[in-house]
């Protein structure tokens, strides 16, 4: 009986004509089939994969990897911008480059390039007379290359700074195009999902990005400057706890065991506390299965860090001292100007305000209307918002607080005294037990900070999770567990104490002028690409 062979189902591959005879168009073909599944092949990259294929039939590696880079760029400005064409050509000094082409013009016998590497770009000038035979290798360069050169400094007849270059070698041979250059990567949502593309041909972009990397540095040195000590506590919970947020699930095989991705540090740093150090801090992500927009990104970096013996008011000195120092070495000011607005961080010129203060000043409601549930409730619910049945009088409050106060703190203020019922891990305040020693941080329009002082008793913590657990068991997601190892830790005895979190993005948002938590995450969460 003669065997059944099954019918493939594999697409056929496109036949694609390259016009070149090498040997080594094969080697591409994989590649190129793969550009014109997705409608993504043009002559522009055939042209590359020809011109590829010419390099590699001289015997010129594509991806080699023995150049040497001697200089940068900018040390290159910062040592011969401010001599002349003549001083230029008796020092004669050779400098040896390496970076990514970004323009190039060819004349003939003599091509000018921009080459451009991660601290600037200068001009390069190559020159047949010069290069003899490799002249013809710089002949098939495109820009996106990335090249080694070598060569002496020189002035153009336009006074421009230029590198004439000795000797040229291919380091990284580029398959696609870069943006064109005068409307680049215009695209939103490109430029945060190829934000390789992004850094090449965005200054601003690699600005953003520089800044992010220095705001965290100056933040480190000055909790270190304090005496805090960083630490690194775990990623993944057995139980999720530190914050009102929903996780993420996570599996562990070995031990057939749900973890969770964690929403905040605090309940570790604190158990560090317990263990006797008295100033600790983290720098670190978090992670909240929340929606996205502007201002949240599911995977996000925070600073959390403790203090035993100080309180919540500490914190406020604190806070304003660190943002003032890290805006004055970041942007050589303490007056950051954001969306428009001159945001004023010099400390000593912040706003303090307790909550309810703010509900009636700014919010404008008065103490009739906002202790009257029926009447608040009514007016959140017409004003759009969705609310669980029962839900506590202050957790009301804190809905109104969001509508109309939050939006309208443009410059740094402090809201302090929190009622109870939203502040579960915070120390209840002396004079009012329903208040908590708790501040929160706004700035343009949005929440920048949350601090209190610790609450350190275990039996009222113990009081308030099991609350929380309640509440959980209503149906409200981001309400706290309760974590028995935790409540052990604080019967051992941890000291009074005072803790803040801070959202780096938020902050790098504010110091580089950012409406878009997108534009200073270098890889944001972006729906599946189609």
């Amino acid at each position: 009986m003669e065997e059944t062979r099954e019918k493939s189902h594999t697409k056929a591959a496109p036949k694609i004509k390259l016009g070149t005879k090498s040997s080594h168009a094969a080697y591409f073909m994989p590649m190129l089939e793969s550009f014109a599944e997705r409608g993504n092949l043009n002559e522009v990259i055939k042209s590359r994969v020809v011109k590829s294929c010419d390099l590699l039939d001289a015997g010129i590696p594509l991806f080699p990897n023995d150049f040497r880079k001697e200089h940068s760029v900018s040390w290159i400005l910062d040592n011969y911008s401010s001599l002349s064409g003549e001083e230029l050509e008796q020092q004669g000094d050779v400098v040896a480059i390496a970076g990514r082409i970004v323009s190039l013009r060819s004349f003939g016998k003599v091509i000018f390039f921009h080459l451009q590497d991660e601290t600037g770009r200068i001009q390069c000038y190559a020159q047949k007379e010069h290069l003899g035979e490799a002249f013809a290798i710089v002949k098939k360069l495109d820009v996106g290359d990335i090249v080694g050169l070598s060569g002496h400094m020189f002035r153009t007849k336009t006074d421009e700074l230029t590198v004439s270059c000795t000797s040229v070698k291919l380091i990284t041979r580029s398959m696609r195009p870069l943006p064109e250059k005068y409307h680049g990567l215009k695209d939103t949502e490109t430029r945060y999902r190829q934000r390789y593309v992004d850094l090449i041909v965005n200054p601003r972009a690699r600005e953003i990005f520089t800044k992010r990397s220095l705001i965290v540095s100056e933040i480190r040195h000055f909790l270190e400057e304090k005496g805090f000590m960083e630490v690194e506590t775990p990623m993944m919970h057995p139980i999720p706890g530190g914050a009102a947020a929903k996780p993420f699930i996570t599996k562990h095989n070995a031990l057939d065991l749900d973890l969770y991705m964690r929403i905040a540090p605090e309940l570790y740093l604190k158990r560090l506390l317990v263990g006797g150090f008295e100033k600790v801090f983290e720098l670190n992500r978090n992670f909240r299965n929340e929606g996205i927009d502007t201002r949240h990104n599911p995977e996000f970096t925070s600073c959390e860090f403790y203090w035993a013996y100080a309180n919540f008011h500490d914190l406020m000195d604190m806070t304003e001292e660190m943002f003032g120092r890290v805006a004055e070495k970041v942007c050589g000011t303490t007056l950051v100007p954001y969306q428009g607005e001159t945001i004023d961080l010099t400390p000593g010129h912040w706003h303090k305000i307790t909550f309810y203060e703010s509900l009636e000043q700014i919010g404008k409601h008065k103490p009739e209307f906002y202790n009257d549930y029926g009447k608040v409730k009514a007016y959140l619910q017409e004003r759009g918002v969705k609310l669980p049945e029962n839900e506590p009088l202050p957790k009301l409050h804190a809905e109104l607080f969001d509508l109309d106060v939050e939006e309208k703190l443009i410059q740094p203020t402090f809201i302090y005294e929190y009622p109870i019922e939203i502040s579960p891990l915070s120390r209840r305040n002396n004079e009012n037990p329903q208040l908590v020693d708790r501040f929160e941080l706004f700035m343009t329009g949005r929440e920048l900070a949350n601090a209190f002082s610790e609450l350190n008793d275990p039996i009222d913590q113990r009081g308030r999770f099991e609350e929380q657990v309640r509440e959980r068991a209503a149906g409200d997601e981001e309400a706290h567990c309760m974590d028995e190892d935790f409540l052990r830790a604080l019967e051992y005895g941890m000291p009074p104490a005072a803790g803040e979190g801070f959202g780096i993005d938020r902050l790098v948002m504010l110091l580089t002028d950012s409406a878009s938590i997108r534009e200073v995450i270098l890889f944001p969460l972006l729906r599946p690409e189609v």
